[in-house]
């Protein structure tokens, strides 16, 4: 009888393992693709294209922060940074339950980054599925580290 439970509990494990599987890959697809997304966005910041980086952001970032606001808002705080001198992703996470925003699937990316006049800095950035499949940045903030 011991035999035969441990051989169900290896069963159950196993296909719990499989079962979970391809929800990690996707995960890990997912994150992979708004990584490139929110890389792509940040390089439009980084060039001092901010309304054209308002132009890119997810439509619910545009129907909260007004194209002007954006770009006073960029001009005021990330401009005196200078140049990224190093940017490197040090955390992503994936979820479908983002406290204040709407339902929908997220990834929460994390950079350290190293500007010309901020030599430590976080910067998050979190970008959004839409419904055509592609992602966009639906957040961002610039910050020092704590």
């Amino acid at each position: 009888m011991r035999a035969l439970n441990r051989a169900l509990t290896v069963v159950a494990v196993a296909v719990c393992a499989f079962a979970t599987g391809p929800v990690w890959a996707q995960h890990e697809e997912q994150e992979a693709k708004a990584v490139e997304a929110a890389k792509a966005w940040l390089a439009l910041v980084d060039s001092g294209k901010f309304g054209e980086s308002w132009d890119a952001a997810a439509p619910y970032f545009r129907s909260v922060v007004a194209r002007d606001k954006w770009d006073a808002r960029l001009v005021n705080s990330r401009l005196p940074l200078g140049r990224v001198l190093q940017r490197t992703l040090a955390a992503k996470k994936y979820t479908a339950d983002l406290e204040g925003a709407p339902k929908g699937e997220y990834v929460i990316l994390v950079f350290n980054t190293k500007f010309d006049n901020m030599p430590k800095a976080v910067e998050n950035v979190t970008p959004m599925l839409q419904r055509d499949g592609s992602w966009r940045v639906t957040g961002y903030n610039i910050k020092p580290p704590q």
